[in-house]
């Protein structure tokens, strides 16, 4: 179901991806710096979802700085828990490298807000290919928004990132004070390619691991 969400005095490209039964949680799924919500990773990871009862809604924001789309994650995450269609109890927010940047940084902000009704909605974050640095710059550590999270956090990364050295990311995340886990991709890159298996292989090993860990953190919550 394609959608057009209010954003300042624009519009977002969204689509939902709606399982088949009523969802109870759902997913809000964003881009890299390159590429739009059409991304064949996002693509194959919302049908996934909603084939096992995961209300998907990704959405394509172009702007290149992170707290802009940050802004932009936060009107989708409003215009979804306002939404009559989908009375939704939580959803988690997920993103792919600098998608996952914004994600972790609107999760930050609301959580530091004064509003705790916000933290009740979101569930937990993932990151797909979170760039950590920037390649060849394991100096800067982009971890500020990590450290200060308190919901559950998956990390999917390629062992072989660019972006997000192996050791590195186990540091941060040894550090960071929410629930969290890593899934290791064997010798995938920031674009998860990984020499000698196919996209569809790679990918489905992804959305096993991202369905999976939602399960657990959806039960985890509601025992």
């Amino acid at each position: 179901v394609k959608v057009k969400i209010p954003f300042g005095n624009k519009y977002l490209d969204a689509v939902f991806s709606v399982p088949e039964k009523k969802p109870i949680y759902g997913v809000i799924l964003t881009h890299g710096a390159g590429g739009d919500m059409n991304f064949p990773h996002l693509v194959s990871l919302a049908a996934y979802l909603a084939s096992h009862g995961v209300l998907c809604l990704r959405f394509t924001c172009k702007g290149l700085n992170v707290a802009y789309r940050a802004k932009a994650f936060k009107a989708v995450v409003e215009y979804l828990k306002l939404s009559d269609d989908y009375k939704l109890s939580g959803v988690f927010l997920a993103g792919r490298s600098m998608g996952s940047r914004a994600a972790a940084s609107v999760i930050r902000q609301l959580s530091q807000g004064d509003d705790d009704d916000d933290d009740s909605f979101i569930q937990g974050l993932v990151c797909l290919s979170y760039p950590l640095h920037r390649p060849k710059l394991q100096s800067k550590l982009r971890d500020e928004d990590l450290l200060l999270i308190r919901c559950p956090v998956l990390f999917v990364s390629g062992s072989a990132d660019e972006m997000c050295e192996k050791q590195l990311l186990e540091g941060v995340v040894s550090k960071m004070k929410a629930p969290k886990k890593i899934h290791w991709i064997d010798e995938a890159n920031h674009g998860m390619a990984v020499k000698g298996r196919t996209t569809n292989d790679v990918m489905e090993e992804v959305n096993e691991q991202v369905f999976s860990w939602l399960r657990e953190n959806v039960q985890l919550q509601h025992k």
